[in-house]
């Protein structure tokens, strides 16, 4: 948990991964028809969720400062956001943001999930408070999880619900599977009271730094004719946006067949069309093995890039 919001055992509300924190967030403030806004792009497995209760999603557009609130649909009945790391470009949320979106939620009488994704590493500069520690109008839920701090299959996630809505989301937790692993739970306390997590998390952010710094300097090095990196300065992956006319799609063929898995910008987009682009995460891959992923992941680009030129030049001499 971020340690800067400040929660006492009251207010934290245990949950099998976030995924659970934000079905049981849907099911206690959503209704069929209700408007959830997200970002555009954004965190993909969150959409089907919300969908799945019944909700109308409206994308809103993210940019170098983070979701625009002037941008938000004005029916909106819950705020879906990733303020300290977006998923998936990677930008922080800017302070003047943040307090527009709490006064919009304030005057609009909304609901906001921070959902602190993969914000724990952090390579520089200090990072902005939670929405919810500069949130005085109790409009936000606080979610995060453990899955990328220590070990997806744990599934233990967390949220932090202002005072008012405390006593719904506990009730839905208990209807749901009343109080999960009890003996995970107990480790995971111990993992955190003995101050391991905090030494695990400092030893983990120096290793993810060296792994951010070498693909993010390969990319700007080796990647300037098709792609364009979007600075960003924690978590455990990279994003890149599409900067010539090539066949992404190609690409992730032609680097698949030579052992190399990318993710896509596009996956995390809700309209059409989509932005195009890359999305490398550096999490579980081997460090060693970097450096050659990224040489054959440009020796694809490099392919596609000459087999579409010399279609173009085909067509051009017909």
């Amino acid at each position: 948990m971020s340690r800067s919001v400040r929660a006492g055992a009251e207010d934290v509300l245990v949950t099998q991964g976030a995924q659970q924190a934000l079905d049981l967030i849907g099911r206690v403030l959503l209704g069929p028809g209700a408007v959830v806004a997200m970002e555009e792009p954004g965190y993909p497995q969150a959409r089907p969720l919300f969908r799945s209760l019944g909700a109308r999603i409206v994308p809103v557009p993210v940019d170098e400062e983070g979701m625009d609130a002037a941008a938000l649909p004005a029916d909106a009945a819950l705020v879906y956001t990733t303020p300290s790391h977006q998923y998936p470009l990677g930008t922080p949320m800017s302070l003047a943001r943040r307090t527009a979106l709490l006064d919009w939620a304030s005057d609009h009488d909304a609901v906001i999930v921070e959902d602190d994704y993969d914000s724990e590493y952090r390579f520089s500069e200090r990072p902005l408070e939670p929405l919810q520690s500069i949130d005085r109008n109790g409009r936000v839920i606080y979610v995060g999880s453990f899955a990328k701090t220590v070990l997806p299959m744990l599934r233990l996630g967390f949220l932090v619900p202002p005072a008012s809505l405390r006593s719904a989301l506990h009730s839905a937790k208990q209807l749901t599977d009343w109080y999960g692993d009890l003996v995970t739970q107990g480790a995971m306390a111990h993992f955190l009271d003995e101050g391991l997590m905090a030494r695990h998390l400092r030893r983990a952010t120096h290793e993810y730094a060296a792994r951010h710094e070498l693909i993010n300097s390969t990319l700007n090095r080796e990647f300037t004719d098709w792609l364009a990196v979007v600075p960003s300065a924690a978590g455990l992956h990279l994003c890149a946006k599409l900067i010539a006319p090539v066949d992404l799609e190609a690409v992730r063929a032609v680097a698949a067949r030579s052992g190399v898995e990318l993710g896509w910008l596009a996956e995390s987009c809700d309209t059409l069309p989509a932005q195009q682009g890359v999305v490398l995460g550096y999490g579980m891959v081997d460090p060693a093995r970097i450096a050659d992923g990224m040489r054959r992941l440009a020796e694809a680009f490099r392919q596609v890039s000459s087999n579409g030129a010399d279609v173009q030049a085909g067509a051009a001499l017909r």
